[in-house]
């Protein structure tokens, strides 16, 4: 049998080493992703064992910064389609699998 202990070890090594932010598709001018992106890592690490919190986080802070009517998805293993204002998408991958979607839309 496998050791537990050492399953644990892997998964926070992986972890670890994917704690930097992957921007898989963005359209957002330079200034607008960078913080978009420093607030979703803050939010990721800050809620990490809360989605929905974090999601609840980054919508509050980007209606405050960039204008009302954005939206957040969080989560692992999912897919969308969906219609946003143009440069005002951003989807990310933070901590290996954790992937982020923030959009625009009026």
């Amino acid at each position: 049998m496998a050791d537990t202990g050492e399953g644990k070890k892997e998964e926070s090594d992986y972890k670890r080493l994917h704690s930097f932010p992957l921007i898989r598709q963005t359209d957002m001018p330079e200034e607008m992703r960078v913080e978009a992106m420093e607030l979703c890592v803050t939010a990721c690490e800050k809620y990490a064992t809360n989605n929905e919190s974090a999601a609840k986080m980054i919508k509050e802070m980007m209606d405050k910064k960039f204008g009302s009517s954005w939206h957040v998805v969080i989560g692992e293993a999912f897919g969308f389609e969906i219609t946003h204002e143009v440069k005002n998408l951003l989807y990310m991958f933070f901590g290996g699998s954790l992937a982020v979607c923030v959009w625009k839309c009026s």
